[in-house]
């Protein structure tokens, strides 16, 4: 090395060097700083941060910024999982489940996901072509979308359930009451229903339904999709929806959900249609909703539409009225032909329309087509009608002993269903319920004050215990009281032959515990006014100190006479005398026999064989159908048959039993027989099997005519109560009329057909 080398490395040339000046070897190395000897031993960690110190107070917190201050306002992950709604972490483990299936699949096709992933903008592309998705992305999104699409689907059809029940309103059946010749009387219930089992409902029927609503009912998967397509298309477009449902969609729609017209509820429908439509039978569907859909005129199901628009049971009709009933499932508000011209001629050419199709679809032969060219032109009104006045009478009596006689609670039957057939006849019923209008009419204008508070009671029954007419009163919404049912008025003297049957079956006893001596038609007693009333040991006393006396009307005496004689001219001491040698027991035991109930029987005093006992006319007129009937006797009914949906429901009915020997009621018939002679003679002439007896009672509470006419009896009574006062009865004052215009009898002879 030379000096001069030595010299460059002296010191007094070291600043220029380090000032940049280079040796041209020096440019080869890589110059390294020297660390000092402490810093070659240790790791360098940088010291802890300091802990910020908490701000005085009124100091800003000049250290923490927005963004930190909402990532500390922040819940947790913790937090959040706990603030999940209890429902959708109960939706989570309920899709968890059913969504394993697709896990395979989902982890065959995520490799394919990943390649058709959009990288936007497109590499290799420029301008607007950079935003166009290739054909891969394109299909990729497809796929995508019909496979999110079915797995919500799939979802949505595992969720829903069937309801378990079905709306109230869809099950809800009426109560239709018959007349003893099989003609609709009443209906009771909010709605016009009544179910029918399919096999009762003719195929033309079916099919003419079918044909009018859904002619590949037993093909199709239970929903038109092509008619869900077009419903939402309407109603996301045009803010309305439309029909195009199935029968079962509709069913569903019916029994299921509300009328509400919403893509909600029709989406609803769709999936509960599809899980219907596997687990029901196609019939059991077409059963629900033939019995659950309206057709108009206040009626759901096809059995009361038959009803309403041809009076007649679905059994009997024929393709033709059938077509025309399926026009209404359109809507009977535009297709009823009774309501106006324009709905006729649409009736008419959607009848001709839904024959066609049948024809077209195979159900209806052309052969049969050709038969049906004039439209079956339907009822004017609807035949199942409530009138509000007599029926509801009638329809009480008969509801009432339905419960009773088929043990059903008040519930069971306000469920509806049932078909009572009752024993009312309706020529009978007629000209009782026109006989009193016209009496009411007439005692408005000859007595005005007593007609105010006058009421008539009347019923006629059969030997057998059918009850066929009943009079309850003017209105039953207006007067709920039925006349004819009514305990309320003493029977008087009309109460005279179970007296004398009592003494003819059972003979009288002259003294205390001695044997019976018997008693015949012709045995004598006094007919005196007056006569006292008296017992073995001796004159009657009442509670007063008295003796008891007995009167008859008018004060007249009569000597001695016969017991059938006395019965025969309503003679009242023979009687009351009777009664005490028969005994008091012994004629209330015959009076129910014959079928007078307990609680109406009176008092047992002298005065029970004058008639204190207050039965209704129903009674009366079955105690007097006993002894036509030879004596035995049948408790009367109202209803005779009854079914639900078509099915019978078991009935008790009642029997004959013996009330009194055959003989004794020969016995009191021919009393009665003369009685009815001596009262009426031309009448009697004309109808020689006729009895019959007028009644009236010591206070002129109450007027009764009770009589026998071709094994019917018939009793009618008159009588005046102010019911917004009390039940006590109030004296006639004329209203019966007179001896000679006794208005009991001419409503008696008008009921029996002999007026």
């Amino acid at each position: 090395m030379t000096d001069a080398s030595k010299g460059e490395d002296g010191p007094e040339n070291r600043g220029r060097r380090d000032e940049g000046a280079f040796d041209a070897d020096e440019t080869l190395f890589l110059r390294v700083g020297v660390p000092r000897a402490d810093e070659t031993m240790q790791l360098r960690v940088p010291p802890p941060p300091e802990k910020p110190r908490p701000p005085e107070p009124g100091e800003a917190q000049a250290g923490a910024g927005r963004a930190e201050r909402r990532r500390s306002a922040r819940p947790t992950a913790r937090e959040r999982a706990a603030a999940l709604p209890a429902a959708l972490r109960a939706l989570s483990g309920r899709l968890r489940p059913l969504l394993a299936p697709l896990e395979p699949y989902a982890r065959r096709v995520a490799p394919y996901a990943r390649r058709l992933k959009p990288v936007y903008p497109r590499p290799g592309r420029t301008g607007w072509r950079r935003w166009i998705p290739s054909w891969r992305q394109w299909l990729g999104g497809v796929l995508t979308s019909f496979g999110l699409l079915c797995a919500f689907l799939y979802t949505a059809y595992a969720l829903t359930d069937i309801p378990s029940n079905l709306n109230t309103y869809a099950t809800q059946q009426d109560n239709v009451y018959f007349w003893s010749d099989g003609t609709p009387m009443a209906r009771t219930g909010w709605v016009q229903r009544q179910a029918m089992p399919l096999d009762e409902i003719p195929e033309d029927v079916r099919w003419a339904v079918l044909a009018a609503e859904n002619e590949n009912f037993y093909s199709d998967p239970g929903i038109s999709v092509k008619g869900i397509t077009r419903a939402l298309f309407r109603t996301v477009g045009e803010g309305d929806t439309e029909g195009g449902s199935t029968i079962t969609q509709q069913y569903v729609k019916n029994v299921y959900l509300t009328q509400n017209r919403t893509i909600t509820r029709k989406f609803t429908e769709a999936m509960i249609s599809l899980k219907l439509d596997n687990k029901m039978s196609k019939d059991k569907i077409l059963e629900g909703y033939l019995n659950t859909s309206w057709f108009g005129r206040g009626t759901y199901g096809i059995q009361r539409a038959a009803q309403a628009y041809y009076g007649k049971d679905v059994s009997r009709l024929n393709a033709s009225e059938a077509a025309m009933l399926a026009s209404l499932l359109k809507g009977a508000g535009l297709y009823d032909p009774t309501l106006s011209a324009a709905n006729h001629k649409r009736a008419v050419e959607r009848w001709s329309w839904i024959l066609d199709r049948m024809v077209k679809i195979g159900k209806l032969s052309p052969q049969e087509r050709a038969r049906y060219k004039t439209f079956p032109e339907p009822l004017k009104s609807n035949p199942l009608y409530d009138t509000g006045e007599q029926s509801d009478y009638l329809v009480e009596l008969a509801s009432q002993y339905a419960k009773k006689s088929a043990h059903l609670t008040d519930q069971q039957f306000d469920l509806g269903g049932y078909q009572i057939y009752t024993t009312f006849d309706r020529k009978r019923e007629k000209a009782l319920t026109r006989a009193v209008a016209d009496a009411r009419k007439q005692a408005k204008r000859d007595n005005p004050k007593a007609a105010k508070n006058g009421h008539y009671g009347a019923a006629s029954v059969a030997t057998d215990g059918r009850i066929l007419a009943v009079y309850g009163g003017p209105d039953h919404r207006r007067q709920g009281y039925n006349e004819s049912n009514a305990t309320t008025v003493p029977a008087g003297s009309a109460f005279l032959p179970f007296v004398y049957a009592a003494g003819l079956e059972h003979g009288v006893h002259k003294t205390r515990g001695g044997p019976a001596t018997p008693v015949t038609p012709d045995s004598v007693y006094n007919g005196d006014d007056g006569v006292p009333v008296t017992t073995p040991e001796g004159p009657y006393w009442d509670r007063s100190g008295k003796k008891v006396a007995a009167h008859n009307d008018d004060g007249k005496s009569y000597g001695q006479i016969s017991l059938r004689q006395a019965l025969a001219r309503s003679v009242n001491t023979p009687f009351m005398q009777l009664g005490m040698d028969t005994g008091l027991e012994k004629v209330r035991q015959t009076a129910e026999a014959s079928g007078l109930l307990p609680s109406s029987i009176g008092p047992q005093v002298p005065t029970l064989s004058l008639g204190n006992s207050t039965p209704s006319a129903i009674r009366m007129a079955s105690g007097y159908a006993t002894f036509a009937a030879g004596g035995t006797h049948t408790e009367p009914y109202s209803v005779r048959r009854i079914t639900r949906n078509g099915a019978p429901v078991p009935l008790t009915t009642p029997h004959a039993k013996r009330a009194v020997g055959a003989p004794v009621a020969q016995q009191v018939s021919e009393a009665l027989a003369d009685s009815f002679r001596a009262g009426h003679p031309d009448t009697a002439a004309a109808e020689p099997g006729a009895t019959g007896k007028a009644g009236t009672d010591e206070k002129d509470t109450a007027a009764w005519y009770a009589g026998t006419a071709d094994s019917v009896s018939t009793a009618v009574v008159v009588y005046r109560i102010d019911l917004a006062k009390s039940l006590e009865p109030l004296p006639l004052d004329g209203l019966a009329g007179t001896a000679a215009n006794n208005v009991p009898y001419n409503l008696w002879s008008a009921a029996t057909g002999l007026g």
